[in-house]
């Protein structure tokens, strides 16, 4: 290291508590996403810890035991905590948690971000911490959620929801949507997008996306509305209609406004719109693009449509997202 260089920043504490029932494959989520989130310069952004109460073994749901290098005092620490999904427990049943596991996720949550994966939503509003609050978990538990915790105001459509300090996900795939989108939102897309990349998964499905996707696997010789969705990626800058996309998949305008909806939860236009504010935040990120011409480039015609799309999706403005989130710009030598 250089004499005159700065001190690396501190990565960022993350500690994943496992309770007793814990989803097995939901405790290696954080590590995997968030573990594995680098820098341009490839230093780690985050430490990822497991931890169980006492520091002793845990039972999974899966049957096995795992057993953390730490106890419950790491949460001192803290900056993010990860509640996995839990099975079978009285947080699912009863709607309560031991008094030492509300003492303490209550004693985190003044100094720490909550996130939930799946029914860890269930822990975290048996502890009384989304009491008022939007919150989502897995569809399947929906109904019973909603009878134990009255208070939540509960969405059991969405994959995800951002409420801030506290965020809860729905099942474990979602709790990858939401492990990305806290990259996302903590240093952009370009380092999210690189996670998501090394997992081979998508690097950016939108929060208010809908759980319910009625057909996900095309049937065989099914020519579905992929094809179309891969050529629109390429032409966002062009001025896409419902029509246009339609006559390239060769269906009616009903037709394939039913059949994009089956396939991906979400209608094309929203779709399209999703996928212009990606393009538009990876701009802004990563280039020296002029505003207005970033909203040509992604398809929004002017700075004031792109303002209000970007305005409505992440609750900030082009210009302000920039000055937050730019990473360091390669210039050519």
């Amino acid at each position: 290291m250089d004499a005159g260089a700065p001190p690396a920043a501190p990565r960022h504490e993350v500690v994943v508590l496992a309770l007793p029932g814990t989803m097995a494959y939901e405790i290696g989520l954080p590590h995997q996403f968030l573990g594995g989130a680098a820098g341009p310069d490839g230093r780690r952004l985050y430490r990822v810890r497991v931890a169980s109460l006492d520091g002793g073994p845990v039972r999974t749901s899966a049957g096995y035991s795992v057993l953390p290098e730490h106890d419950a005092s790491i949460l001192a620490t803290a900056q993010t905590v990860v509640i996995p999904g839990v099975q079978g427990t009285s947080a699912m049943t009863e709607g309560t948690v031991p008094d030492d596991v509300a003492g303490l996720l209550r004693t985190a949550a003044g100094s720490a971000r909550l996130v939930s994966i799946c029914t860890g939503a269930f822990v975290l509003a048996a502890a009384g911490l989304l009491d008022g609050r939007p919150a989502t978990t897995h569809w399947v538990h929906s109904a019973a959620f909603a009878r134990l915790f009255p208070r939540v105001r509960l969405d059991p459509d969405v994959l995800f929801v951002d409420d801030g300090d506290v965020l809860t996900s729905a099942g474990n795939a979602a709790g990858i949507d939401l492990l990305l989108h806290v990259v996302r939102r903590d240093h952009g897309s370009e380092v999210a997008s690189r996670v998501a990349r090394r997992s081979v998964v998508a690097p950016w499905r939108e929060g208010g996306q809908s759980q319910f996707i009625e057909r996900p696997v095309p049937e065989p010789g099914d020519s579905g509305t992929a094809a179309t969705r891969a050529w629109a990626l390429e032409r966002l800058g062009d001025p896409l209609t419902l029509a246009d996309l339609a006559a390239h998949a060769r269906m009616s305008v009903r037709t394939f406004t039913r059949r994009f909806r089956e396939e991906t939860g979400s209608s094309a236009n929203r779709w399209l719109v999703q996928q212009r504010v990606a393009l538009a935040r990876r701009l802004l990120e990563s280039t020296d693009v002029p505003v207005e011409q970033v909203a040509v480039q992604a398809g929004f015609g002017t700075t004031a449509s792109m303002r209000q799309h970007l305005h409505a999706t992440i609750g900030i403005a082009p210009l302000a997202y920039r000055r937050n989130y730019r990473g360091p710009i390669a210039h050519p030598m």
